[in-house]
């Protein structure tokens, strides 16, 4: 799916609206001379944001301008979205009131095993590892959580919680948002029945991205506003970090929201909040989230990138020795190294080499995560259009992203 199929369907969906590209075209915010632009084919779709305005001015789905869920065009791809219908049965199969009662279950413990297993595994952008018998393993906590002792149902819901949290990042990578959606909120259900404020700001910052990337936005500042209310007391210097890390990646969340609002001074005031926490916390990982200096750095170039301020930003942190190394899971690397790559498009063609270099390497290290991202197509398409000679590397890139 490249900028001119997606400016196609803008327009198709804008003219089965009945909206002229005046109406449109305030409803998002931008002018009508950048609407038709995008629609025509002449502007690119580089900002998640700018993806989130359009839908939301069409009353659609920002899967209905991209075309997600995208086909397979892999075997570790197709293993991937082979997982994500058994999760959507077992997810509506089940309540944390009512299952069903025919399941046979294995011990919590060993379930419980399995969970985090598949997490690290998520962490690594493994999907397909990930989501292997994710929906049994859901269906089986289910019935523990319903069912069990006091103990076993309290260790049911705290292994569903990052079971969840597995099947809210395959899906959303794989372009599925309402089913992660769904996982989202049985993974907030969850750590609120167990009234665990940090296990529930894990899962409300998760649902923030996924509601944000929806265009959601309301929603999901509500989300995360109220999930930073029960951890606003967390002690960054105590034995036990989670809920400041809780709280620091919802500031996160936070700021990511304000910054697609173009609301700089609220993206910047979450982020100081983040860096204060982290500052104290360290380098941590509860849950594989990555919360410490190095993720807060990473995300402040998303935050750039979406400001429009990308390159500068971009040379800052590529300055830093080593700047990569506090992110201790694939796909957080992957995305840090995306976003430098998307942050050095903006400058123009003037450091398109260094923005192949680092998507390249975002593809290396988590190919999963990058060619399932409909901006990965917007870069490359970007990229080879500004393209002086051929390159192999670019060349290569076209390849494994299927950009023709």
């Amino acid at each position: 799916m490249d900028h001119v199929e997606i400016g196609e369907r803008l327009g198709k969906i804008r003219r089965r609206r009945g909206m002229s590209i005046d109406t449109a075209a305030g409803l998002a915010g931008i002018s009508k001379a950048y609407w038709s632009m995008l629609e025509n084919g002449k502007r690119r779709f580089e900002r998640r944001g700018l993806l989130e305005d359009l839908a939301g001015a069409l009353g659609c789905a920002v899967a209905d301008l991209t075309g997600q869920p995208y086909l397979p065009g892999d075997q570790a791809s197709a293993e991937a979205l082979a997982s994500l219908p058994p999760i959507s049965v077992a997810l509506f199969d089940a309540t944390l009131d009512d299952v069903p009662n025919d399941i046979r279950v294995r011990p919590v413990g060993e379930l419980a095993r399995l969970a985090s297993r598949a997490n690290a595994a998520s962490a690594d952008s493994r999907y397909g590892l990930a989501g292997h018998a994710l929906g049994d393993l859901l269906s089986e906590l289910h019935v523990h959580a319903v069912t069990g002792d006091t103990n076993t149902r309290r260790a049911a819901l705290r292994a569903l919680t990052e079971a969840c949290i597995v099947a809210i990042g395959a899906a959303r990578t794989l372009g599925n948002n309402d089913l992660a959606v769904v996982a989202a909120r049985r993974a907030q259900e969850a750590a609120q029945r167990l009234e665990d404020p940090a296990l529930g700001g894990f899962a409300a910052m998760s649902a923030s991205v996924v509601l944000g990337r929806m265009g959601a936005r309301y929603r999901a500042q509500r989300v995360t506003s109220l999930a930073l209310d029960a951890v606003s007391d967390a002690d960054p210097s105590a034995s036990d970090t989670a809920p400041a890390e809780a709280a620091g990646m919802l500031h996160l969340a936070s700021a990511q929201l304000a910054a697609k609002d173009h609301d700089a001074a609220t993206a910047e005031t979450h982020l100081t909040a983040a860096s204060e926490l982290a500052a104290r916390t360290g380098e941590r990982s509860t849950l594989h989230y990555d919360f410490g200096p190095s993720n807060v750095q990473a995300w402040s170039l998303s935050l750039a990138v979406e400001l429009g301020t990308g390159p500068e930003r971009a040379e800052q942190i590529t300055r830093m020795e080593n700047f990569d190394a506090g992110l201790t899971s694939a796909e957080r690397k992957a995305a840090l190294h995306f976003d430098l790559a998307r942050a050095y498009v903006q400058a123009e063609g003037a450091r398109d080499g260094e923005a192949i270099r680092h998507l390249d390497l975002a593809d290396r290290v988590a190919p999963l995560r990058i060619r399932h991202d409909p901006l990965a197509f917007e870069v490359v398409a970007e990229l080879d259009a500004r393209a002086r000679r051929r390159a192999w590397e670019l060349d290569s890139l076209k390849a494994r992203l299927r950009v023709s």
